[in-house]
Parts: structure tokens; C-alpha cells; sequence
């Protein structure tokens, strides 16, 4: 019995197609937009946790001045950070696997006829470690170099491809304002950052040497913290400022003049924006579906007045009420399975471009892709059931006499 009125609700469907695409045309943008939407925000919170992590896993960060508490706020001036308090953080602190002191600044590298303006970043070869950041080619910095001051530096992937083309750089000379510098290395590629700024665009430079020829002071203005395996990074986070506190003198009740950002709690942060805006997106997408439902209603209805002398007929020869309202309800249901089918492939093929639009992975929800399918038979349920009810209590003696 099922079969047969599942045909005969084919051939109803297929002997208006044109009208029946029109009405499960909500349904479609309902289902493809949601998915579409979906798949996109999975993507984008993939990049943003990719992009975080490849900034170096378990990664703290230190900073003299106060966290920004919000727009507008007034930073108030704060005095640098040192050395001495990136080996106090490394030394003192148990959970620290590495501290490294940075300082950066922009500038002009040249080589030969080409130059590219970049960033330099005095530091040394705790970075490495504390971003989680391999070398390529060549070597890391001697001891001798970060004690001495050496003019020697690292190079990132994009400033050795503005500089060198293909080649190698190692052995090759930099100048950098009046300073001759060695490539001694070449960073391994981490590409761009969704945050907007390519990550090899940077050249390393010993710490000391970047202070007593590029900055002409001491400070530093960031230290990278690599926490150890196993250990959270809040835990890590509260000693690091109770260190902090005591080493800059900072007494009870008072604000700190430094901020440790979590990574992790950026990442957290990140994709919960995301997350947020995709669901609101989703929602407003799936209203769709309401309005879909709604244009299935209006049709089966349009479709019960039309078909009046056959459902008398059908009565007539014996056919009962509950076999109407079956015959009806499965068109219906029919319908909107039809436009959650194309929606479905509405939507993946619109996640897929937007995905490649904006270059982050295709991450289709199964999930997500099966309650809107049941969904969409839900929505013919519920909007086909008044309609095909008014056709099953119809009279028969009625239903024959209407013209």
C-alpha cells in the first residue's frame, strides 16, 4: 500500500514539476544555506585553531603594560622587560620548558640589486623551541654569537624567497642599514596567518646584537613562553604573574603593568566568535525552511482544491479517510524530502566554494547534513498534514458534485 501511494504521489509531483520545484524552493535555500553555512564555520574555526597552534604549542606570551580591557581603554606606560626576567621565568618556573626574549622591528634587508622590507627579531635559539619553529637549512645561532653580538641572522621563508628567488641563502650577506649580517640559516615554511600577517616574513638576529646596533637600548619588549607537555597553561600562567609581581615589585591590590596571553584561551576565544556567528547565520538561513513550509502547505492545498472530483471518486469506490490523508501526507512529505535532497547538495557545493574562497579546509558536518534531511521530512509532516486532513473528511457526495 505504501508503494503504491508513494507512485502515486511521484506522478502527482511529476505531472506539475515546474510548480513543485517552485514550492520546494524554500525548502532548497533553507537546507544549502544552513549546511553552506556550516561548512564554512567549521573551516574557519579549523584555520583560526591551526593558526594559533602553529604559533608554537602550549605558548604563553609576556608583555610589559596592562592587558587591553576594551575600546578606548588608556594603556598606561610600563617599563620593558629584560633578559634577566626571561631566564628568572625559565629558571624559577618548573612548568616552563623555555623562555625566550624577543625584540622587533621593522626594517630594510638588501641584497644586491633586490631588497624587502621586513621584520627583524632579536632573540635567540630558545624562539625556535618556544614556537615550535624548525630550521630548514643551516644552523642555529652559536653561544659565542648570542654572547658576542655577531652580525649573523636567520631567515624566514618569504624574505629568503624576495631575496634569493629559489637558491640557497646560506653564507650569503645581508645588509641591514650600515650592518653586513650572515644568513647562517633558513626557517622552515609556516605560511600565512588567518590573523592577516605572514609569519615568514621575519629575519632572526641574536638578541644582543639586535640591541646594540638596531635598537642602540636593553629592552625587550616580548618574552615567548613554551610550557611543558602535560601541564596546563593556566597553571603556568598564575606562576608566571605571581613571578612577575614579585620581580617588578608590584605590592597587594595593585594593578599588574604586564600581561601573559594565553594562546589557547586566544584560540578559545576565536572560535567561539566564529561558532557564535555561524549559528546566527544558520538561524537566520533557516527561516527558510519555515517559509518552505508554509509554500508546501499553500500548494497541497491548492492541490486538494484542484484534485476535489478525484479524492470523491476515491472515496466512492471505497477508499477510506485514512488512505486519503496517506496518499496527501506522503506527497507532501515526498516534496520536501525532494528540496532537503537538493538543498543538501545545494549546500556542500556552496560550503566547497566558499571554502576554497577562503582558503581554509572543506570540514562538512555529517552530522548537520542528516538533521536537515530529517528535518526537511519533519517540515512535510507538519505543514502537509492540515491539507491532506481537509482532503481525507471531505464528502464524497460533495466531492463528485464540484465542477
Amino acid at each position: 500500500m505504501l508503494y503504491e501511494t508513494s507512485r502515486l504521489a511521484l506522478h502527482a509531483i511529476l505531472r506539475n514539476l515546474l510548480r513543485s520545484f517552485l514550492t520546494v524552493l524554500g525548502v532548497v535555500i533553507g537546507v544549502g544555506a544552513v549546511i553552506a553555512m556550516v561548512t564554512v564555520g567549521q573551516g574557519s574555526s579549523a584555520a583560526v585553531q591551526a593558526d594559533v597552534a602553529s604559533l608554537g604549542s602550549n605558548l604563553l606570551m609576556v608583555r610589559p603594560g596592562q592587558a587591553p580591557s576594551g575600546m578606548g581603554a588608556i594603556q598606561q606606560p610600563a617599563a620593558s622587560l629584560s633578559i634577566k626576567d626571561a631566564e628568572a621565568i625559565e629558571d624559577q618556573i618548573s612548568s616552563v620548558a623555555a623562555a625566550a626574549p624577543s625584540s622587533s622591528s621593522a626594517v630594510v634587508a638588501i641584497s644586491g640589486n633586490l631588497n624587502h622590507t621586513t621584520t627583524i627579531t632579536g632573540t635567540d635559539n630558545r624562539f625556535l623551541i618556544a614556537r615550535d619553529w624548525p630550521i630548514a637549512q643551516g644552523r642555529e645561532f652559536y653561544d659565542s654569537e648570542l654572547r658576542s653580538g655577531v652580525a649573523v641572522c636567520i631567515l624566514g621563508a618569504t624574505l629568503r624567497q624576495e631575496l634569493f628567488g629559489g637558491g640557497n641563502a646560506v653564507g650569503s650577506i645581508l645588509r641591514i642599514g650600515q650592518i653586513s649580517c650572515e644568513v647562517i640559516g633558513e626557517l622552515q615554511a609556516k605560511g600565512a596567518s588567518s590573523f592577516g600577517t605572514d609569519q615568514d616574513d621575519l629575519l632572526l638576529m641574536p638578541l644582543r646584537t639586535f640591541q646594540r646596533r638596531i635598537a642602540g637600548d636593553q629592552d625587550v619588549d616580548l618574552i615567548y613562553v613554551a610550557v611543558r607537555e602535560g601541564i596546563e597553561p593556566v597553571k603556568a600562567k598564575a606562576d608566571i604573574e605571581m613571578l612577575m609581581r614579585e620581580r617588578r615589585r608590584i605590592g597587594p591590590g595593585e594593578d599588574d603593568d604586564f600581561n601573559v596571553f594565553d594562546m589557547q584561551e586566544i584560540s578559545s576565544m576565536l572560535t567561539g566568535i566564529t561558532s557564535v556567528l555561524t549559528g546566527l547565520l544558520s538561524a537566520v538561513a533557516a527561516v527558510s525552511l519555515l517559509v518552505g513550509g508554509i509554500g508546501i502547505m499553500n500548494i497541497m492545498l491548492v492541490s486538494v482544491t484542484e484534485r476535489t472530483r478525484e479524492i470523491g471518486i476515491r472515496l466512492a469506490v471505497g477508499a477510506t479517510e485514512g488512505q486519503v490523508l496517506l496518499q496527501f501526507l506522503v506527497e507532501a512529505i515526498i516534496l520536501s524530502l525532494l528540496g532537503g535532497l537538493i538543498g543538501i547538495l545545494l549546500g556542500l557545493v556552496l560550503g566547497y566554494i566558499g571554502t576554497r574562497l577562503l582558503s581554509i579546509g572543506f570540514m562538512p558536518d555529517p552530522a548537520i547534513i542528516l538533521i536537515a534531511f530529517v528535518f526537511s521530512a519533519f517540515i512535510g509532516i507538519v505543514f502537509g498534514f492540515f491539507p491532506a486532513r481537509r482532503a481525507a473528511r471531505m464528502d464524497p457526495i460533495e466531492a463528485l458534485r464540484h465542477q
